[in-house]
């Protein structure tokens, strides 16, 4: 290199602080200079400095903040050296260990000329490029990257024509209009610095760095051999740049016309003010006038009415065309709307309220129960704070129609509100005013609906809560639920404490497990789990039917549906815990009436289950079907679903081979493995037990398969079951006829208790199991079922799994056993 006379840049590389943006420098150089003098051609061997949506052209100073531990480690090395460096672009600007397929082919050499360590921590590199060269491959991956490089020459004309010196003045040209219209900063001697530069190399690595945004642009112009064809591609560039900012330009002067209007129309409008005041008022008046009225109703705290009437001053002071009028008039509109100390009487006579639960509600004999002790606790308090209720339970099963038959029961207002999908904190406390289109939460808006502040207040589908960047709502919730801390509700919009205490919240939920903790111990848990058949029969018979023939048009003597005809529908036409499903059948069947009684066809006497083809269509379900004992290894279990029970059959193969071997399929979780991986090795630690030969292990490969592999199937309830289906595999032994099972074990042969007791119980009904084994502790949910319904079922306890061969395998063999 030649000389290096003096660098204009920007101010703002100057300070301590890290920069946004990075400002190639200009530098005042010769015109014949190449910028590769001193440069030893020989070398091919570089280490490779990778840069982000920065190219660096030969003769261009250019700052560079450095971060990455890899970069950082070359500077250190290099800066006192005076070394060369090679710098390359990456071609994706989030990789963070770019490899040879990342980075750009070609680079330039350049020198370190400064390093500056910033207050921040991070350290920028003065980079001054050299000569272009072409990565061949990366050959050092530590403490830095380095590659091996040859070359590339610069293919300047010697006697530029006055088509390339007309280029070069056009380039000039463009420049100092970009800049003049982009950079503020050292405008003047910027430019005379471009004018009297003749060095054509250099204004065109300059221009290239400088005036161009793209980075693909920057290395296609870096790999263009050619000085002309470069300066042509970049004058190409350079117009679309200059044509971009004077559309820019044109958009500015578009709006700023807008505003123009816009003030206009604002002197209009005071006009327009001035001639309402002389007729007589404004609307503005008026609704002030209004605000007044209603707080002269209020029965509200001292408090509370001097934040009013202060606010309503700011109004008062405020001209009604002014864009925070409407804010603040909103906000006063909030103070006075909502119901402060304003109560309807509760009627706690618990007979009244028993006989509307009974009303609406067929069986759930424990979950009324509860529900009733808390509204005696409620009757007996007397200081109206009432107690938060949480019904958890499958779909469809009834927890909000308890929660509107509650309020109806106590005589106070029904307020729903729907939590499910619910991921910003602000449906909860509220928007501060501060933010466009503020209001308060959903909490005060629905007591705003209500027009008392003790409603019975549904939050539906609590367990849907979900968060993300905009807040926590389940942490919102837990100021709203919690008795001591809920008679100071912080409302962010209304910022003004309101009493919640009064309110009687009940969540509902269909999976306690999605719920936080904390959140779980503000409320009581009352359990509404499915009904089983019976139960369905009569709540169709006695509520369903008649609602639907009722939406339909129809008289209770256009529809005759037997109690056989309903448990038909319920086998083969739904699936569930709850009785959602059957609703929507039943109401199908009344369309299919309805449409007949409105043609004048003759209705039928009644309703046939055979009939149901005519009305429902094909049967959609058919019941689980228990599938006899003639292949060893089979077993029945029970397993427990958001839909209700169901049984579901474990089978078990063996084939020959090394042995060890055990392959799992069927769509399980991760507790269903682990416990075919128990029963496994709990057979095999206790094989004597069994009559099973050790020999059995070694050359035996064992699969275990549960059907239905497109249904995610996990739990630990199906633990006895895998242990009684590889012990009839392993001895041939027939399992017991009619027989289901479920519990888990442990690794050493208990059996544990499992939940979902009563679902399981309904779904081997269903089956036409009879005989049920369970863990000696479920016991007592067996004793909670009615007796009736258990008929024809017997129950075999246990307390470790040898009981459970005992019972579930015979001495008899399969007809062609594998051994």
């Amino acid at each position: 290199m030649k000389s290096k006379k003096k660098i204009f840049s920007d101010p703002s590389f100057m300070t301590d602080e890290p920069m946004d943006i990075v400002i190639p420098i200009l530098t005042d150089c010769d015109n014949d200079d190449d910028f590769s003098e001193g440069i030893d051609k020989q070398i091919t061997e570089v280490p490779i400095l990778p840069l982000r949506n920065m190219v660096l052209f030969p003769g261009v100073a250019l700052p560079v903040m450095i971060g990455r531990t890899k970069s950082m480690n070359l500077i250190k090395d290099k800066a006192n050296s005076k070394a060369m460096i090679g710098v390359v672009c990456q071609r994706d600007m989030e990789v963070d260990e770019p490899k040879q397929e990342d980075l750009y082919t070609v680079g330039v050499i350049a020198d370190v000329l400064r390093v500056l360590d910033m207050s921040d921590g991070m350290t920028t590199v003065l980079l001054q490029g050299r000569k272009r060269f072409e990565l061949q491959e990366l050959t050092q991956d530590e403490p830095y990257l380095k590659g091996r490089i040859s070359f590339i020459d610069e293919q300047v004309p010697e006697n530029p024509d006055r088509e390339f010196k007309a280029v070069m003045s056009n380039i000039k040209d463009l420049m100092i209009k970009i800049m003049m219209a982009t950079n503020e900063l050292a405008k003047r001697e910027l430019a005379h610095a471009i004018k009297n530069n003749n060095n054509a190399l250099y204004l065109v690595s300059y221009a290239s760095a400088n005036q161009l945004n793209d980075v693909a642009d920057k290395q296609m112009l870096l790999a263009t051999n050619n000085l002309k064809d470069r300066a042509y591609k970049l004058l190409t560039l350079l117009n679309k740049e200059f044509q971009m900012i004077e559309l820019k330009a044109s958009i500015q002067m578009k709006t700023q016309e807008d505003i123009d209007k816009q003030q206009k129309e604002y002197f209009l409008q005071q006009q327009i003010k001035t001639i309402q005041e002389e007729l007589g008022g404004n609307t503005g008046d008026r609704d002030i006038q209004d605000l007044k009225e209603k707080a002269m109703t209020k029965k509200w705290p001292m408090a509370v009415a001097e934040i009013f009437d202060k606010e309503l001053h700011k109004l008062q002071r405020l001209h009604p065309q002014s864009p925070d009028y409407s804010v603040q008039m909103q906000y006063v509109q909030t103070i006075v709307g909502l119901p402060w100390e304003t109560y309807s009487t509760d009627n706690f006579n618990l007979n009244h309220a028993r006989r509307i639960l009974d009303r609406d509600h067929y069986g759930l004999e424990k979950v009324k129960e509860r529900i009733i002790e808390h509204l005696a606790v409620l009757k007996l308090k007397k200081d109206m704070k009432s107690p938060i209720i949480c019904l958890y339970g499958p779909p469809g099963v009834g927890k909000t129609s308890l929660g509107h038959s509650i309020a109806e029961a106590l005589g106070r207002k029904y307020v729903r509100v729907s939590l499910g999908g619910l991921h910003d904190e602000a449906e909860i406390r509220g928007h501060r005013r501060t933010y466009i289109g503020a209001m308060c939460g959903r909490i005060l808006k629905n007591l705003q609906k209500a027009g008392t502040s003790n409603p019975v207040f549904i939050l539906d589908e609590i367990d849907k809560v979900t968060n993300d960047f905009k807040g926590d709502p389940a942490a919102a919730l837990l100021e709203v639920l919690d008795p001591e801390q809920n008679s100071t509700f912080h409302d962010n919009y209304l910022d003004i404490d309101y009493d919640l205490s009064h309110v009687m919240f009940i969540a509902t939920a269909n999976n306690l497990n999605t719920i936080s903790q904390p959140l779980l111990d503000r409320m009581e848990l009352i359990e509404v789990s499915g009904y089983i058949q019976e139960e369905k029969v009569e709540i169709a018979a006695k509520h369903l039917v008649p609602k639907e023939a009722e939406i339909h048009g129809l008289n209770k003597k256009d529809v005759k549906l037997p109690k056989k005809t309903i448990q038909a529908i319920i086998e083969s036409y739904t699936r569930e815990s709850g009785v959602r499903e059957l609703d929507k059948k039943i109401a199908k069947l009344m369309r299919k009436l309805a449409f007949k009684k409105a043609s004048d066809e003759a209705l039928p006497s009644q309703i046939k289950p055979e009939d149901l083809h005519d009305y429902l269509g094909p049967v959609e379900y058919t019941r689980d079907k228990y599938q006899g004992n003639a292949y060893a290894g089979v077993v029945t279990g029970l397993a427990w679903t958001a839909v209700g029970g169901e049984i579901l059959f474990v089978e078990t193969s063996l084939s020959k081979g090394k042995g060890g071997k055990l392959t799992l399929t069927g769509n399980l979780g991760d507790v269903m493995k682990e416990s075919a991986m128990l029963a496994l090795e709990y057979i095999h630690a206790h094989a004597a037990l069994f009559g099973i030969a050790e020999d059995m292990f070694e050359n035996w490969n064992v699969h275990i398969h549960v059907p239905e592999g497109a249904i995610p199937k996990d739990g630990p309830s199906a633990g006895i079951t895998m242990v009684t289906s590889l012990v009839s595999a392993f001895t041939q032994r027939k399992v017991k006829s009619n027989l289901a099972m479920t519990g888990e074990i442990t690794l050493r042969g208990k059996v544990l208790p499992v939940g979902g007791i009563r679902e399981k119980i309904l779904a081997a009904k269903r089956a036409g199991i009879n005989e049920i084994i369970l863990c000696k502790e479920n016991q007592k949910d067996i004793d909670e079922i009615k007796p009736e319904y258990l008929k024809g079922l017997t129950f075999h306890y246990v307390t470790d799994i040898q009981e459970v061969i005992k019972l579930a395998l015979l001495d008899e063999k399969v007809e062609n056993p594998l051994f």
